[in-house]
């Protein structure tokens, strides 16, 4: 169940409640029974980064990547003839 944040007009509470999200707001202060009204708020509830359906459960597959190839001697290759 989530967890609205109020604000009384009248002496300036502010409080939570925890309330289903198909219960009415509130419409009394807890503290002095003046008129409440709902705050919005950010909610500690948020997605970041790439997202389990990119990195964990997609069909593709990023491509891998090739080491590009080496100047080495070893490589099997001849090199061009040399005149002498």
């Amino acid at each position: 169940m989530p967890v609205y944040e109020y604000q009384c007009q009248d002496c300036g509470t502010q409080f939570e409640e925890l309330q289903s999200i198909s219960d009415k707001p509130l419409k009394k202060c807890k503290n002095c029974g003046g008129s409440v009204q709902r705050l919005i708020s950010q909610s500690s509830f948020s997605l970041k980064g790439g997202g389990w359906y990119k990195d964990g459960y997609s069909s593709s597959k990023a491509p891998e990547k090739t080491a590009s190839p080496s100047k080495s001697s070893g490589s099997g290759s001849k090199g061009p003839a040399k005149d002498s």
